[in-house]
């Protein structure tokens, strides 16, 4: 996984062909705010969008592994762990972040581009690592010179 994961709206229904949910199945997401804009590097409304993957969890849906939300995308490494679909989950996360955040802020209309990218991680992959790579987002972009600088990641393992 040594290239940063291009985030378009094109070809949306080709994102859903094939796509299986599987309960106990790690998958990684990404997916992007419309027109790409930065409404995450307000403080609260990141926070909004974590504390939304948070009440999948609580809910018995996934288990958070890890992620990291840039400014204007999300990357989840997460578990299904219940009988909700993966498009379930992020549709969930997604309508409930949409929902707080622009009651906050005042925004209307859509906060996500449609659809997202998803990756099953086989059993034999590295979560650690993919995990690394994940939170290391930040660092990459030029946004922080460290993780520890960047207030809007977690990993279980790190």
């Amino acid at each position: 996984m040594g290239h940063a994961l291009s985030i378009h709206t094109k070809g949306t229904k080709e994102l859903r062909k094939g796509r299986f949910s599987s309960r106990n199945q790690v998958y990684h997401i990404s997916t992007a705010t419309h027109d790409r804009a930065s409404v995450f590097d307000t403080f609260l409304l990141a926070r909004t969008v974590v504390r939304s993957m948070r009440r999948e969890d609580d809910a018995g849906h996934s288990e958070t592994l890890a992620f990291v939300l840039m400014p204007d995308h999300l990357h989840w490494l997460l578990q299904l762990t219940g009988d909700r679909s993966l498009s379930g989950c992020v549709n969930t996360v997604k309508s409930f972040a949409t929902r707080t955040i622009n009651g906050i802020s005042g925004r209307q209309g859509r906060l996500w581009q449609k659809g997202f990218y998803d990756r099953a991680i086989r059993r034999e992959e590295d979560l650690v690592g993919i995990a690394r790579y994940i939170v290391a987002n930040p660092v990459r972009a030029g946004i922080a010179r460290s993780v520890r600088e960047y207030p809007h990641w977690d990993a279980i393992w790190l």
